[in-house]
Order: structure tokens, then C-alpha cells, then sequence
């Protein structure tokens, strides 16, 4: 079997259980257990499909990072229910689901799958940084599609897509998301600065959709370009266009740095790879799988991970 790196997007992937999986699996005591029954399932079937040797559930230590609230202040606002002086802004989540949360992380760390976060990061960033700093081939694991931008068939990085569910899974390469968006994966964070974002509170330029992007990121290859283009009365672009760039000035001039995953953060070392539990570990997993009704999903995750009997 070749090495291979799966990473995470946790967050994500616990928010597509949880909405999933019916909410009327509970424990003995009541406790929800839907999202973390979904979840292993979810690892089960990744595991089993794509083959990994090595497993990290990247997590979102700061979901909504101050320095990029700092540069585009709409930055996710519309999910904060709390903002907390000092640290991490609350996010808006059902409480089923939270309370569930401790548990997914405990549930991993019985398996051996580490989780790595990063402060003042999101789980994108972590992505971002494991996948462009390894040396095997990376399968990114995601709904996000800001995470595209990581996808490098020279480097055998792909995006497994589970926005449309986990019976549709896209395996995204460079020329899937040509097919997708008609711009390379290195333009896809320029792209997305101008389009926008409602779901990540990202205005775009007024104007520009998807296709009027692409346009121009195929005539002027990135933002840079398309500024010095709008610029530069030489260069053949409707007055409109030169306008909407201009205008939108002092947006395009810190969007690419809030939609630009980091990929340099020091992360330490931790262990990855994917082996059977040992006894102490199986003994603890069994007595979770029993106290939180795990069913079916216990035995299924054990195999996948290379577990037998």
C-alpha cells in the first residue's frame, strides 16, 4: 500500500453527521449521540474507500480568527451568537451538538487519531499547512470549497468534496476544478475574493459572478493582473469593469489574505498513522462504544482502522 495523508476538515464533517444522522440516538443518559455515531461512520467509509496510512482530524481552535475579522469585519459574523473578549467568538450551534463535541474529541484521541489545531487558526489553515508541508500524497477532506486552492496534481494533493453527500463524493483535481469554475486551483482564492462568499460573510465586487471571474482571471491570470489591467487605460476593459475593480479598491486589498489559506504554520510533531488499537486502548473503546450506544458504527471503525474481532 502507497502512504498516504487523509486530513480532516472535523468541523465540517461533524456538522454533516449531526444533520445526517437521526437525532434520536442517545446514550443510556440521553446525551445526543448522533453526530458522533455519524462521524465514525463517516471515517469508516473514508478510511475503507481512499486507503490513508496516515489520519488527522484538523480542528478549528479559532473559527473565526481576529486578524481576518480585523481585515474584512463581515467575516462570518452572521454565525457569531457570542463575541468573548480575548478569545474565540461563539459560534452558532445546536446545543445537541454541542454537547456531543467533547466527545468526538475523546472518541478520537481512543483511536489514535490526532487532532491538531492551531491558535488563531482554523482547521483550513492547519489543512493548508500539513498538506503543502508533507512529503506524502494528501487527500484534503472537506465541504469548503476555499479549499480547493490546495488542490496540486504535481504534488498529489486532491480535495474529497462531501458537500453534496457521502454517496456522491467528487475527488477534486486540477482538472476537475478547471471543469467546475474554468480556473486553475492556484487562481481559485483570487476567484473566490472577487466572487464572494455569503456563506463566509465575503462581499465580492459588486458585480462580478462566477463566470465574469473566470473571465478574467483566464485574460489576466490573477488580481493582480485584473488591477493592473483596470488600471492601465491600454488594456481593452469596459469602463464598467474598470469601475467595479476601482471601486472595490480597499476590499480586493485584503480579501486574498483572509480567502488565502496559511500554509507555514509550525504544527510539532504528532503521530498519524493508522494501526490497530492495543489493549488498553480496545479496552477504552469498547467501554465508550457501550456507555454512548455507538451500535454499529463501533465494529465498523475498528475494521477500518485495522482492528480484528
Amino acid at each position: 500500500m502507497t502512504d498516504r495523508l487523509m486530513l480532516l476538515d472535523t468541523a465540517s464533517l461533524y456538522f454533516r453527521a449531526f444533520y445526517g444522522v437521526p437525532d434520536s440516538l442517545k446514550a443510556a443518559d440521553g446525551t445526543p449521540v448522533n453526530a458522533v455515531r455519524g462521524l465514525l461512520d463517516i471515517i469508516s467509509r473514508l478510511v475503507t474507500d481512499y486507503e490513508p496510512t496516515q489520519l488527522v482530524a484538523c480542528w478549528d481552535d479559532d473559527w473565526r480568527p481576529a486578524w481576518r475579522v480585523e481585515l474584512i469585519p463581515s467575516y462570518k459574523a452572521h454565525r457569531v451568537v457570542e463575541v468573548v473578549a480575548d478569545a474565540a467568538d461563539v459560534e452558532e450551534t445546536p446545543d445537541p451538538l454541542v454537547v456531543q463535541i467533547p466527545l468526538i474529541r475523546e472518541v478520537l484521541g481512543i483511536l489514535g487519531i490526532p487532532i491538531v489545531g492551531a491558535a488563531e487558526h482554523e482547521a483550513d489553515d492547519v489543512i493548508g499547512s500539513l498538506a503543502t508541508q508533507s512529503t506524502l500524497p494528501v487527500d484534503v477532506v472537506t465541504g469548503d470549497r476555499d479549499l480547493f486552492q490546495l488542490v496540486d496534481d504535481a504534488r498529489d494533493v486532491r480535495v474529497i468534496y462531501t458537500a453534496r453527500g457521502m454517496s456522491k463524493l467528487e475527488v477534486l483535481t486540477d482538472a476537475s476544478v478547471v471543469a467546475k469554475y474554468s480556473v486553475l486551483p492556484q487562481q481559485y482564492a483570487d476567484f473566490a475574493a472577487l466572487r464572494g462568499d455569503a456563506s463566509d460573510g465575503l462581499p465580492g465586487v459588486k458585480g462580478i459572478g462566477e463566470k465574469t471571474a473566470a473571465t478574467l482571471l483566464r485574460d489576466f491570470v490573477d488580481l493582480d493582473g485584473i488591477r493592473a489591467a483596470a488600471a492601465d487605460a491600454s488594456v481593452l476593459l469596459s469602463a464598467t469593469m474598470r469601475a467595479r475593480i476601482s471601486d472595490a479598491a480597499d476590499y480586493l486589498d485584503v480579501a486574498p489574505k483572509v480567502v488565502e489559506v496559511v500554509r507555514d504554520l509550525e504544527l510539532g510533531e504528532f503521530d498519524a498513522t493508522i494501526r490497530p488499537l492495543d489493549d488498553d486502548r480496545r479496552a477504552a473503546f469498547d467501554r465508550f462504544a457501550e456507555q454512548f450506544n455507538l451500535g454499529g458504527a463501533a465494529p465498523r471503525v475498528l475494521a477500518a482502522l485495522g482492528n480484528v474481532g
